[in-house]
């Protein structure tokens, strides 16, 4: 991708979050966008059909990018282990802390709620896919769509308090806690 519409995306994605930091979302306009990015409105024309598309290619873009991070995965190596997965993820977040905390624990943008909420619901099926056969999964009979809720629900709880509380854990520390909490055979 040319790196001018990098550049004019990363703009208008750091004017979107200072905004919505400083008002509610219904109250950013195009121009409000605008003139904090510092390019004209035809500019961001260019790039979005109006703030609500904007939202949803942000949300795109941010699944894309944690998708990213989580299969990035050199073919020389093997499968990367599920605290090694949560680890990344909630790397990337602290590497990016005033979105997150935006867009997940200060204001709640549903759109970015449930996108991730939908890609750790797919992790966690994948987990407990592999674990299903387990003897302690099979003789409690844990029905795996409850798993799935209970999962990737108790995991967004999680990164959301943590980014309220300013991330006051590491990302290594707060994975290997999650997962003691929700993982009876966890080894570290």
């Amino acid at each position: 991708m040319d790196p001018r519409i990098v550049r004019t995306r990363q703009m208008l994605k750091e004017a979107f979050v200072d905004l919505m930091d400083e008002m509610e979302t219904e109250k950013i306009t195009v121009n409000r966008l605008a003139e904090r990015a510092k390019i004209n409105r035809v500019t961001f024309y260019l790039h979005y059909k109006d703030i609500p598309d904007m939202m949803d290619k942000l949300a795109d873009e941010m699944i894309e990018e944690i998708q990213r991070i989580l299969l990035d995965n050199p073919e020389t190596t093997p499968k990367p282990r599920e605290d090694e997965q949560l680890v990344k993820l909630l790397e990337h977040i602290a590497a990016n802390p005033k979105f997150y905390k935006i867009v997940l624990a200060t204001k709640r943008i549903p759109i970015f709620t449930e996108r991730l909420l939908k890609l750790l619901s797919a992790l966690i099926t994948g987990r407990f896919d592999n674990i299903r056969n387990d003897a302690y999964y099979a003789k409690k009979q844990i029905q795996k769509d409850i798993a799935i809720w209970y999962g990737s629900s108790a995991l967004i709880g999680v990164i959301v308090s943590w980014l309220r509380y300013d991330m006051p854990y590491s990302p290594q520390y707060l994975a290997k806690q999650f997962l003691m909490m929700t993982s009876p055979k966890y080894k570290e």
